[in-house]
């Protein structure tokens, strides 16, 4: 046997896949935040997906792909009357609450949202608690659904943390498909083992380009994402209870393992990069701390650099209204991240491209003084015509102190001001909001604005009186926990 020869001695799970299966099977939140951010972030995300359903772009996505099919004991889809399997019903979930993007996010070396996981998570809650209880055993409620959330953002917040996946290219759903494959996992009792060959599946998997989210491909495939990562997820773990077997060095095997293929980004101006850096680092231990500090859109359905942005031209509204046609330029100053993903000129060829164009979301705020999701459809774009005129005068500078501070952990603003000058000489104050509204720091302010969010996004789905009695059963954190999922989602159905 030559000396050389490859030594196919079977590895150990990897480390990190360990200390994910570990987290989700072990620990216990005892964070009371963490739980009263969860429920809000439930009663969000929900309403979120229930808002896009007004919008036959999203709704052509929906329902079985046999038109037709009755799933028995099938998954739910909230605002609709689609029973289906956990898999596509994942899908079809995950694709309302984001198509908006309008839920709750994440901001830090790689950015997302982490609720996208609600996708996975509810679906299959649904179907085992609908099973169970017609074997006689009792149903699942509501603090396994929270529970589950938690665990999710944490892992996908913290692998977020330090790790920049839209450098070498991915997208960041690749942390949904993690967070909710091993989620799942263990809302459908697996084992350690049968957890961690379901995480090793989720990192083999091929994963997602960023393309559709930036110029000049951003398009509608960004919207319904995170549903697919979500419905891969639930396959995934299905798959490992059933048996697979899993593939232990799926990060680190030399030339073959993600690290190797995905996390080392090369050209021929670069060569690979040292090990050191072709793993991920993880700055502190999984536990309940992205809950506690998510960032929840209340005002604005748009991406979240861009947020305080929009809010800073709410406030200039009253002073510009009336000037339009004087201004003759308007200087947006931000941090790097905002003007790396989010800044752009030119023409914007469908509502997802003007829903992550920083001077879009500025200037329709300026002009109107609000920003919805009806805003960036075609119709509305067209037929003003002064969104784009402003749009051509706008710089874009950034504030190193904004760059800075939206990367310390004692900090994390999503900073951003704005000036607007005219052509007589004046100009307005610079209105600079260095916190959104849904930040941690400004939550007190937020959730009374959060739950009218909510209140108002039932309305475009249910009558008055059942609006009501959804919202009153979010009110009371005890009586939600212990709600029974079927029952919760039973609510949600039309």
């Amino acid at each position: 046997m030559s000396a050389n020869a490859d030594q196919n001695q079977r590895p150990e799970y990897d480390e990190l896949i360990q200390q994910i299966a570990d987290y989700v099977l072990h620990y216990q939140i005892e964070s009371e935040e963490a739980w009263q951010t969860a429920r809000y972030c439930l009663m969000d995300t929900l309403g979120c997906g229930l808002l896009a359903l007004r919008f036959p772009e999203c709704t052509k996505h929906l329902g079985p792909l046999v038109e037709g099919t009755v799933v028995p004991q099938g998954s739910r889809v909230p605002g609709t009357q689609f029973r289906l399997d956990p898999v596509k019903a994942a899908w079809d979930i995950g694709c309302t609450v984001r198509w908006l993007d309008y839920n709750d996010t994440w901001l830090a070396a790689e950015w997302g949202h982490p609720s996208d996981n609600l996708g996975a998570i509810l679906a299959v809650a649904d179907h085992l608690s609908q099973k169970r209880l017609s074997q006689g055993h009792a149903p699942i409620t509501i603090k396994s659904v929270l529970e589950a959330m938690i665990m999710a953002h944490e892992i996908q917040g913290v692998l977020a943390l330090e790790n920049s996946f839209n450098r070498v290219g991915l997208d960041h759903v690749v942390l949904v498909k993690v967070a909710s494959t091993a989620v799942c996992a263990r809302l459908m009792g697996a084992t350690r083992d049968q957890t961690m060959s379901a995480l090793s599946h989720a990192w083999v998997d091929g994963q997602s380009l960023r393309t559709y989210r930036h110029a000049p491909n951003a398009g509608s495939r960004k919207s319904w994402a995170a549903g697919d990562a979500t419905s891969r997820a639930v396959r995934l773990a299905d798959m490992a209870i059933r048996g697979e077997m899993g593939i232990p060095g799926a990060l680190t095997a030399p030339q073959w393992g993600f690290y190797d293929v995905l996390f080392s980004k090369t050209n021929k101006d670069q060569a690979i990069k040292p090990e050191k850096d072709r793993r991920f680092t993880l700055s502190q231990r999984f536990g309940s701390y992205v809950m506690e500090n998510v960032l929840f859109k209340v005002s604005f359905p748009a991406e979240f650099h861009a947020q305080t942005a929009a809010e800073a031209a709410v406030i200039l509204h009253p002073q510009v209204k009336d000037r339009i046609d004087d201004i003759d330029r308007i200087v947006i100053t931000t941090h790097e991240s905002a003007i790396r993903i989010i800044s752009k000129q030119g023409e914007l060829a469908n509502a997802a491209d003007r829903d992550h164009c920083l001077q879009y979301m500025t200037a329709v705020p300026l002009l109107f003084g609000t920003l919805t999701a009806d805003h960036y459809e075609d119709e509305f774009h067209n037929n003003h015509p002064e969104i784009d005129r402003l749009r051509n005068v706008m710089e874009v500078v950034e504030e190193p102190r904004y760059t800075r501070e939206y990367l310390e952990p004692d900090k994390r603003s999503i900073a951003n001001a704005v000036q607007v000058f005219f052509t007589d000489g004046s100009s307005t104050d610079q209105i600079a909001v260095e916190y959104p509204i849904g930040h941690r720091r400004r939550r007190e302010e937020a959730m009374p604005e959060l739950e009218a969010k909510f209140f108002s996004n039932l309305r475009t789905r249910f009558p008055v009186m059942q609006c009501e009695q959804i919202l009153a059963s979010f009110r009371d954190q005890q009586s939600l926990t212990d709600m029974t999922v079927n029952e919760f989602v039973e609510q949600l159905v039309i």
